[in-house]
């Protein structure tokens, strides 16, 4: 019974964690680039754009091209964050993988 109230109190401990772990990722904001910085765009943990840059010399260019590098700078940024992401899961869980659909 002792184990049982032990682990249960490990469990309640981790979810506490990872609810913080959470909060930290959604405020996470990271600027994702292409063209070696002629596209930017930035995005929090939600995924949500804020901002996009673009060179004013770029405008001016091919339409497609200009379109390839916003797809690039907006990867580039999903990127980050699901890196960010699973570095701070990682810090809490200990690098145990937790199953998706398992809600702590």
């Amino acid at each position: 019974m002792k184990d049982m109230r032990h682990l249960m109190q490990q469990a309640k401990q981790m979810q506490e964690k990872m609810k913080q772990a959470q909060d930290e990722i959604q405020s996470i904001q990271v600027e994702g680039e292409s063209g070696a910085g002629i596209v930017r765009v930035s995005m929090n943990g939600r995924h949500n754009v804020s901002k996009v840059t673009i060179d004013p010399e770029l405008r001016s260019e091919d339409t497609e091209l200009l379109e390839d590098l916003v797809v690039a700078a907006f990867n580039d940024a999903v990127q980050k964050i699901e890196a960010e992401t699973k570095e701070k899961m990682g810090n809490v869980t200990g690098g145990m993988h937790i199953p998706p659909g398992l809600n702590f």
